[in-house]
């Protein structure tokens, strides 16, 4: 009795031990076996001592104590029980990787029949690429065009249209591109530049650099009418702009821009008709200036509602290096309603202006702005222009679509201008529409217009305004 109580002490000491000093699972185990096995030893001990006295009953004296070695091992290992089973559920909410591995093995079998244990294997890297959406859409096209200007030809072109960056779900796409000219009566040229929106919608940086020569008609009037003088412009130039937001969808900014050109007369003997100034040397113009606009328009390469405004001012100074000091202003204004889903109203303003002493081509040229579609540019070189437009526009099936126009415009000489006169000009016509990016439904068109003087064919990516 007194080894039976020995051996219970130990078991409590054992599990107070654990309780108050945190002692792990595994040496709980080992108490409780040692217990048991002991216990085990001791009763086979004392059924060894009575086996030759079968005759005799067993002396009930031992039952007592052999239950309570038993109670009290039993009842250690069941108090033992719920700290072991707290320690294990601490370990699996601390590794829960640990755990992953048993639960998988369980379920690896479904009504007896195995099932694959192999977690799902991240994707590859090269099947992310695969999986990955393009950041923007390339434009390109091998423009035809038709001058009477600058003759017949190509120009292509190849933009880029993106976000600047992914995170910025609020600026419009930035665009980057390169476009060529090559014509039959020998003009050539290049030309590269951007137009990037930042910082959600906060700043606008525009720049460009253009190089070539060009072969055009400029036309006279009053005794000159019908009369026109074949030049050759051979030079490059640079512009650039920095806008910044400044509330109400407002953004200003100044403007530089500056250039170098050298200019003859392609006629031997031009008769009497009066020469433009400083051919045959070098010009260089150089302005800096400013810009205002607002563009409430939801997609700006076709836009279906809101308004545009753009107001430009450059000065050209010959304390900046320019040959000619004159200042140079345009306007214009453009509102969209959409009638429908496929069809769109728009209608534009332009008024253009300029002062001080302008060489001819700083004059406002009317036809190069698609001010009125149906004119030549150069046949109109003047200090004031203005023009006003409608056009209607419908999308068709198959990326296709149409567009009609109409509008009136003038041009008003002023102070000793040498060319060009007061004209009322008006404008109609009508063309097709090809979805370069269905994306960003930036169209490539074909408009042939009818004007004043005769018609013309002229093709371009995006609209006309």
């Amino acid at each position: 009795m007194h080894k039976i109580a020995q051996e219970t002490v130990a078991c409590l000491e054992n599990l107070a031990a654990f309780l108050f000093s945190g002692t792990q699972r595994r040496r709980i185990g080992e108490v409780a076996c040692t217990a048991l096995r002991e216990s085990q030893g001791r009763q086979q001990q004392g059924i060894a001592y009575v086996t030759p006295q079968r005759s005799k009953p067993r002396h009930p004296k031992y039952l007592p104590e052999h239950a309570l070695c038993i109670l009290l091992i039993g009842g250690a290992c069941c108090a033992l029980a719920r700290p072991c089973l707290g320690q294990e559920e601490q370990r699996a909410e601390a590794s829960p990787t640990s755990t992953a591995a048993p639960s998988a093995s369980q379920s690896s079998t479904t009504n007896g029949a195995p099932q694959s244990t192999n977690p799902q294997q991240p994707e590859t890297e090269s099947e992310t690429k695969k999986k990955r959406v393009p950041r923007g859409a390339f434009v390109v096209a091998p423009l035809p065009i038709s001058s009477p200007a600058v003759g017949t030809g190509i120009v292509p072109v190849l933009g880029y249209i993106f976000p600047f960056s992914r995170n910025d779900k609020i600026s419009p796409p930035s665009v980057i591109g390169v476009a060529g000219l090559v014509t039959n009566n020998g003009s050539r040229g290049f030309a590269v530049g951007g137009q990037l929106y930042l910082k959600e919608n906060t700043y606008r940086i525009t720049s460009g650099f253009a190089r070539g020569n060009v072969n055009y008609d400029i036309y006279g009037f009053g005794l000159f009418t019908g009369r026109k003088l074949p030049l050759n412009q051979t030079g490059q130039a640079f512009f650039s702009e920095f806008l910044r937001r400044i509330g109400w969808r407002f953004f200003a900014g100044p403007r530089f821009i500056t250039g170098r050109s050298f200019l003859t007369v392609q006629l031997t003997n031009p008769g009497n008709f009066p020469i433009p100034p400083n051919i045959g040397l070098n010009t260089t113009l150089t302005a800096i200036g400013a810009k205002l606009t607002r563009d409430t328009s939801p997609n700006r390469f076709y836009p279906t509602s809101g308004t545009f405004f753009n107001f430009t001012s450059d000065f050209f100074s010959q304390s900046l290096g320019s040959k000619y000091s004159f200042q140079s202003y345009t306007a214009t204004f453009s509102e969209y309603w959409s009638l429908s889903k496929a069809q769109v109203l728009a209608y534009n303003a332009f008024l253009c202006g300029t002062g001080g002493s302008p060489p001819f081509y700083g004059n406002c040229i009317y036809g190069t702005n698609n001010e009125l579609r149906g004119y030549t540019a150069g046949r109109y070189f003047t200090r004031y222009a203005l023009a006003t437009q409608l056009e209607y526009r419908r999308v068709l099936p198959k990326r296709f679509g149409f567009v009609v126009f109409g509008g009136v415009g003038g041009t008003i000489p002023g102070g000793t201008q040498r060319y060009g006169t007061q004209k009322f000009l008006p404008s109609g016509g009508g063309g097709l529409r090809f979805a370069l990016s269905q994306k960003y439904h930036v169209n490539l068109r074909a408009d042939i217009a009818q004007g004043r003087d005769g018609h013309t064919f002229g093709m371009g990516v995006g609209e006309a305004f």
